[in-house]
């Protein structure tokens, strides 16, 4: 390529090195423009070089510059007598301390000069049936000096979690914003942001307060955020972050929050470039009159995941049209507000949550969540009627006043067993729900341990311990991190659990049950009336294959979100097997047996008093306690028989089941 050739290339917009010079590209409106030199280390200004107007085709100035050397400087650009950073910039010169305060001035472009080595590291492609996403914030997640971590608050202190997040059975770790943003906003900007604010004097006091801790605004979305790394390269550890997750067979998905300023044409450019140069798994889309149907189409992102509101798959693939890999996730609310109002027991809720439980969308993805950054965590879901953002400084007026929350019968922070017993009930039937529905569940960082935001539903502005994850509450709330990790062992260990197309209610193999089926108080017969609130689903292991080769187990997951005890009708289950049960969100269960004739103890051996099992003509029923969750197992005959002493031999796939399961567990 010879010199004028490269000089006329207008793109890709902003500093790219090319043979032996460097290309910049601007575009303005200006007549008077051009591109500001600085030595790097120092950052003194080297050169003031204006845009030749013989160099402009359209609104786009070139200029190529061979100079000087790309690991040397860094660069502006100018109109007349305005600074402007290069929003296309891969790096920003200089170390950024997070909450200090910038302006075009602080923004010196740089280059990535070194080459990465990805040691062979590919993308694992975790299809959206195995995927267990977990959601935070890089800052927020070991920000706190309980992370017990030597880089609080950056790419690296992720890292050094790394073990933790496979621990808890996480695959998918979706970011907050990541890329570069200015945390201090201005003045303008608080003043769109809080148009309710109309007094000057409103607006400085909190233009000097404020921070965009989130950073759901426009960015500079090539470049990583500076102040999230732990040394000067960010760029450096963000790759570093990529490589080991797909060492480890995990994936990262990124956040990118997109207004109606940033140029329709320009968002796949920038997608693009961080699938090339950081290797990301995904994006979840957040925005306006964003271009997905262009993005779901884009060959580049085949193997790519994308989340968004939802996809019109009937337009973006032809009708017998299947993707090989299903890249694609419906990304929406639905399952959040359903599952909430059902779990705290509103009216008219049974049939809406049952099908939030099973639905997948046809020919893609779905994440399901009952927390999210936004509203509030699941511990203030069970521990506020209302949202507390007073500390926001906006009059408690910011954030959702519909929150689908119930305090337990008394708000915020409590000592009462009574509360305390019924917030933790909450919580375990919270995971029961999530963990048991079918397709791809997250959370939001934390919540598996019970963090608490002191009922703040829209903490944007608070860098403090309201948003920072205060890891001793695994310690303080030990039965709720235990009984989420035993939820996802179980959830992991049974395909019947997450399968990859939603269940059809139907007995579409032959084999004399359903893929799914509910149950009101005798089997077979739910109750949908809008007065109920209460239901029991199974799932039949006969539509499943553990390891590709064995049939997996019957599931019966008994849902009592009412204040009253209920009675909840278990069918009968093919010779060989009986239900067992495998766990309880009542804690002051007694395991007893109870005999209502000579066959009733032999289906269920042991159980507890409260949630007690007896059998009725042909049909097996189980009395489930108000607000509680009872999950049922089937096993086999030679099961039930070891476990009591008797004689006979057990099973070995159902030994090797056993030992799955922590001791609390009857087999």
């Amino acid at each position: 390529m010879t010199e004028h050739n490269m000089q006329i290339k207008p793109y890709p917009l902003g500093a790219h090195c090319e043979g032996d010079g460097i290309r910049f590209s601007f575009v303005s409106a200006k007549q008077s423009c051009g591109i500001l030199i600085y030595d790097r280390a120092s950052g003194k200004k080297l050169e003031k070089i204006p845009f030749d107007r013989k160099q402009k085709i359209g609104n786009v100035y070139v200029q190529f510059l061979t100079k000087y050397k790309p690991d040397e400087i860094s660069y502006q650009f100018y109109e007349e007598d305005t600074i402007v950073p290069d929003y296309h910039a891969a790096a920003f010169a200089g170390r950024n301390r997070y909450g200090r305060e910038r302006n075009n001035k602080d923004l010196k472009a740089a280059f990535l000069t070194a080459d990465f080595d990805w040691q062979g590291t590919t993308n694992p492609r975790i299809s959206y049936e195995d995927c267990f996403c977990y959601l935070l914030h890089v800052r927020g997640f070991t920000k706190h000096i309980s992370s017990g971590v030597a880089h609080r608050g950056t790419f690296r202190g992720i890292l050094e979690k790394l073990s933790y997040l496979q621990e808890i059975g996480v695959t998918t770790v979706e970011l907050q914003p990541a890329y570069e943003f200015l945390e201090i906003p201005s003045r303008e900007e608080r003043k769109n942001e809080l148009p309710y604010l109309v007094s000057d004097e409103d607006l400085d006091i909190l233009s000097s307060k404020k921070l965009n801790y989130w950073g759901y605004k426009k960015g500079y979305y090539y470049a990583p955020k500076a102040a999230y790394a732990a040394g000067d390269d960010a760029s450096l550890e963000f790759k570093e972050l990529v490589r080991e997750f797909h060492r480890q067979g995990m994936e990262i998905v990124m956040q990118f929050y997109f207004p109606k300023e940033v140029a329709f044409t320009e968002i796949p450019e920038i997608l693009r470039y961080w699938v090339l140069e950081y290797h990301v798994d995904g994006f979840h889309l957040m925005g306006e009159n964003l271009p997905v149907e262009l993005l779901a189409r884009d060959p580049l992102f085949a193997d790519t995941k994308l989340w968004y509101y939802g996809f019109d798959t009937d337009v973006i693939y032809k009708k017998e049209e299947y993707p090989a890999y299903r890249n694609l996730a419906c990304y929406q609310d639905d399952y959040y507000y359903a599952a909430r109002k059902f779990l705290k027991g509103d009216e008219g809720m049974v049939q809406t949550a049952l099908y939030q439980m099973r639905h997948i969308p046809e020919k893609m993805g779905r994440i399901h969540y009952m927390s999210n950054y936004y509203g509030m965590s699941l511990m203030d879901m069970v521990s506020y009627d209302r949202k507390h953002n007073e500390a926001n400084g906006e009059n408690n007026r910011d954030g959702s006043d519909y929150n689908c929350s119930w305090n337990c019968g008394e708000e915020g922070k409590s000592r009462r067993r009574r509360v305390t017993a019924l917030r933790l009930r909450q919580i375990k039937n919270a995971f029961c729900m999530l963990l048991f529905s079918q397709s791809a569940p997250l959370i939001f960082m934390g919540d598996e341990f019970g963090n608490s935001q002191k009922g703040n539903n829209n903490p944007y502005c608070q860098d403090n311990t309201v948003t920072w994850l205060d890891w001793r509450d695994i310690e303080r709330n030990a039965e709720i991190h235990s009984f989420f990790k035993q939820l996802v062992k179980i959830r992991k260990a049974h395909p019947i659990l997450h399968q990859p197309k939603e269940p059809r209610i139907m007995d579409y193999i032959a084999c004399g049950y359903p893929d799914l089926s509910y149950h009101g108080l005798n089997a077979w017969h739910p109750r949908m009336e809008s007065y109920s609130r209460c239901v029991g689903l199974m799932y039949c292991g006969k539509y499943a294959k553990v390891n590709r080769t064995e049939e997996d187990c019957f599931f019966y997951m008994a849902m009592n979100l009412h204040w009253e005890e209920h009675e909840l009708g278990l069918p009968r289950l093919p010779k060989g097997l009986r239900w067992q049960m495998l766990l309880t969100t009542e804690e002051d269960a007694v395991w007893q047996t109870q005999r209502k004739d000579k066959t009733s103890a032999s289906d269920i051996p042991e159980k507890p008093a409260n949630v007690g099992v007896e059998e009725k003509s042909a049909e097996i029923r189980c009395r489930v306690p108000a607000r509680s969750i009872l999950i049922f197992i089937s096993v086999s005959d030679e099961t039930v028989t070891e476990i009591h002493g008797e004689k006979g031999k057990r099973d070995k796939r159902n030994r090797k089941k056993t030992q799955q399961y922590d001791d609390r567990t009857i087999f």
